[in-house]
């Protein structure tokens, strides 16, 4: 990883289920994130349709197919690196697809593809009922990616809640933690900040969490409240509960070492 300094975006938005909007929506404000001088930006979860899940599915892509191309195009065209937040893959099984998280190059090169492995089956009375293992397959593969902006986890919202695949992260060389949401905002008001800044803190990471907002259908909000947080846990900069917005800040990796290099806790793992 070089040692410069760059800025990190974060997008938030309130995708629906006109793909072609929410296209037209990312890439704006993908454009504003490059022209205020962000060198990695992220996107949320689903950021190309969301909405009922069987609208979701019906969208499902191959890839390379039309969104992972516009997003291809649009990392080349602004020169940046581009966490394509999530869409919905195809897979080979009628009626269930992959959760897919791709990640570009400046040059428009695929550098990565993350298949979502944990599925958001719960049922929290008088909160959320949600089973996405009826229509999404789990992936498999632990997806941490060596970039000139330094080596780039990636996990999608569910998984957050799962602290061993972000130690597979860590033993893998991550720096920054890119995760793509739609967080939901029954637990989004409880634990979305919490577990954020428990994955950077015990990892000793930076971590760009972008994630949708509002209500997505009748029985289902997203939470908002995007983030981009230090390896010490400090919350450089965060977004609203709604609203479309670009959430930025400064990746020091020096500030990172200077921190595993005073609290080597990585070091001093027994388990």
């Amino acid at each position: 990883m070089s040692n410069d300094r760059y800025l990190a975006a974060a997008i938030q938005l309130h995708s629906g289920e006109d793909k072609a909007a929410n296209l037209a929506i990312a890439t704006e404000l993908v454009e504003q994130a490059a022209a205020r001088g962000a060198r990695l930006v992220v996107l949320p979860e689903f950021f190309n349709c969301l909405g009922r899940m069987e609208s979701i599915i019906a969208a499902a892509e191959p890839i390379p197919g039309p969104t992972s191309r516009a997003m291809s195009e649009l990392a080349r065209r602004l020169q940046i690196t581009l966490l394509a937040g999530s869409l919905c893959e195809q897979s080979d099984q009628p009626g269930k697809a992959y959760n897919t998280s791709l990640l570009f190059g400046p040059d428009g090169q695929q550098l990565a593809r993350y298949r979502k492995m944990h599925l958001f089956d719960v049922d929290v009375p008088d909160m959320v009922r949600v089973t996405e293992s009826d229509w999404i397959l789990p992936g498999s593969d632990v997806v941490c990616t060596t970039t000139p902006l330094g080596a780039l986890g990636q996990a999608t919202c569910y998984d957050l809640r799962f602290p061993e695949l972000f130690r597979r992260l860590v033993d893998r060389g991550m720096d920054v933690l890119v995760m793509p949401s739609a967080f939901v905002a029954p637990t989004g008001r409880a634990h979305w900040e919490v577990l954020l800044r428990a994955r950077a803190i015990e990892n000793q990471v930076y971590v760009v969490a972008a994630n949708q907002y509002g209500p997505q259908t009748p029985n289902l909000e997203s939470y908002g409240c995007s983030l981009i947080i230090d390896p010490w846990g400090t919350v450089l900069d965060r977004a609203a509960e709604t609203g479309d917005t670009v959430v930025m800040a400064e990746i020091d990796p020096a500030h990172a070492a200077e921190i595993r290099s005073g609290l080597p806790s990585l070091t001093h793992r027994k388990l």
